[in-house]
């Protein structure tokens, strides 16, 4: 259980990170702007359309009395806008990471070289081209995952009380767990940590992964939040990429330093 305070920890301290640092912060907006505008322009038009589409595409209920025409139609299209709000939600991440790559990897390097002991960042080697291709194809591994996931939930949502109750929470730690794989693949591509390894490190730290996601997808269900937290969140993701890797920070390299000075003066004393 400690691991879930721990794992919230690292997610304020992305946020102080980009807070002391306004230009990273800065740079780092530019690709979540770009994705609320597609993902908007998109809702807008499933708003606008949404109903006629679900018209065309029930074309066996034409003939149906009313309520039930109606009723039927109204009820997919709520189903429909709730899929799309729900996809928008886990998805948003993935594609704002595609969208940012060179944005994220270039304030996640910074952030490596600010907490390393030796002020360096690990590099992948790789060019550019290659490292979109891999962040495209893992993204698109991890959707169908979380889209798998939403189908699912969405079907157990129709479970008297426990789909009211039981799901919901579930759907929350489902999306918090999809949103800090995608936020942490940042720094672990860069290690060469494949997708694969990536997942089976998560799921041997699922507290922490939950404390770090888990109030991040919250936040994200609010409009516009998910642009100003998403720099912070690369950060956060970074350092925490760290922890699970075991590599030092400077804070670490402090600690050991005071500890071994206070046993140089105990020595010295006694």
């Amino acid at each position: 259980m400690r691991d879930l305070g721990v794992g919230f920890t690292y997610l304020l301290k992305g946020q102080r990170w980009v807070a002391r640092h306004g230009k990273q912060y800065g740079f780092g907006l530019i690709p979540g702007l770009i994705t609320l505008v597609l993902y908007a322009a998109a809702l807008v038009s499933l708003a606008l359309w949404g109903e006629d589409f679900i018209t065309w595409a029930t074309p066996f209920a034409d003939d149906w009395s009313s309520p039930w025409l109606g009723l039927f139609r109204g009820f997919l299209t709520v189903v429909l806008w709730a899929l799309a709000l729900l996809l928008a939600v886990l998805t948003f991440t993935a594609v704002t990471l595609l969208v940012g790559q060179p944005f994220y990897e270039s304030l996640s390097e910074t952030v490596d070289r600010d907490v390393s002991p030796d002020g360096t960042a690990p590099e992948s080697g790789l060019p550019l081209w290659r490292e979109l291709w891999i962040s495209g194809r893992d993204s698109l591994r991890i959707v169908v995952r979380a889209a798998l996931w939403a189908v699912l939930l969405f079907g157990l949502g129709f479970i008297p009380f426990v789909g009211q109750t039981v799901v919901p929470v579930i759907g929350f730690f489902v999306t918090g767990f999809f949103l800090t794989e995608e936020l942490a693949a940042v720094a672990l591509q860069r290690r060469g940590v494949e997708l694969r390894d990536r997942l089976a490190l998560f799921r041997s730290r699922k507290m922490l992964i939950w404390g770090f996601g888990t109030p991040l997808g919250v936040a994200f269900l609010v409009p516009f939040v998910a642009v100003f937290l998403m720099p912070g969140a690369v950060a956060g993701a970074t350092l925490m990429a760290r922890d699970l890797l075991g590599e030092e920070t400077r804070e670490d390299s402090h600690g050991k330093s005071n500890n071994s000075n206070d046993h140089d003066v105990e020595e010295i004393t006694s």
